[in-house]
């Protein structure tokens, strides 16, 4: 099948094979909350982005294959009801944006911006987006041979920014989407966000201003 980024809560999960990672996605709990399961094909190791919800579900895509990393976008309680059961099962590390680390059930490492996690012989950059919460991140898979991978948690979906519940954040969160997603990503990046469909920079970059006058 092609992947076209639409999974809906209690379907299958849907793959998409990449030359050197695949990321399998699947909606999760009540809210329609996407994981991604992410498999470098060269080593078999494994990382998983948000254990939001059903974690049988979850390990059910880890399988036998083990899991290195669990990386949680940020500190909202839809997009970690799984974290523990599923670190517990698997012995994986947790990682989240530095400023959200704390607020997760489990230890969890804080990652700064520019660093890496890797997946395998993969590399996720993590990009700050500080705004729908203070340590959110995205996570950016630069393809060797294809367009870049964006996974935005609640930062960016098709149709604009993610929720902000004052100006200044709101601010903040266009100012990093628009200097570091927009202003250094191309028109082809395909983004996966924290619930719902996928969309890609080139179909959002055309209502940044729009975006803008809306407000928060």
């Amino acid at each position: 099948m092609t992947y076209t980024g639409h999974v809906r809560p209690g379907g299958p999960a849907a793959t998409r094979s990449l030359d050197r990672l695949s990321i399998t996605k699947v909606s999760v709990g009540p809210m329609d909350n996407n994981a991604y399961l992410l498999r470098c094909r060269a080593t078999g190791t494994q990382a998983l982005i948000d254990a939001a919800a059903d974690p049988d579900v979850l390990l059910d895509l880890v399988d036998d294959h083990g899991l290195g990393t669990v990386v949680t976008t940020h500190r909202h309680a839809d997009h970690w009801q799984a974290l523990a059961a599923v670190v517990s099962a698997t012995g994986a590390r947790s990682v989240a944006g530095a400023r959200d680390a704390a607020a997760l059930p489990v230890p969890t490492d804080g990652l700064a911006e520019g660093t890496s996690v890797p997946v395998g012989d993969c590399v996720l950059e993590v990009i700050s987006l500080v705004g729908h919460t203070p340590g959110a991140i995205a996570l950016l898979y630069r393809d060797p041979t294809g367009h870049p991978h964006l996974f935005t948690g609640d930062s960016l979906f098709p149709g604009g920014p993610g929720k902000t519940t004052n100006p200044t954040d709101f601010t903040s969160l266009m100012d990093d989407l628009e200097a570091k997603v927009f202003g250094r990503l191309p028109d082809d990046t395909w983004v996966y966000p924290g619930h719902g469909d996928d969309t890609t920079l080139g179909a959002e970059r055309p209502h940044l201003a729009e975006w803008r006058r809306r407000g928060w």
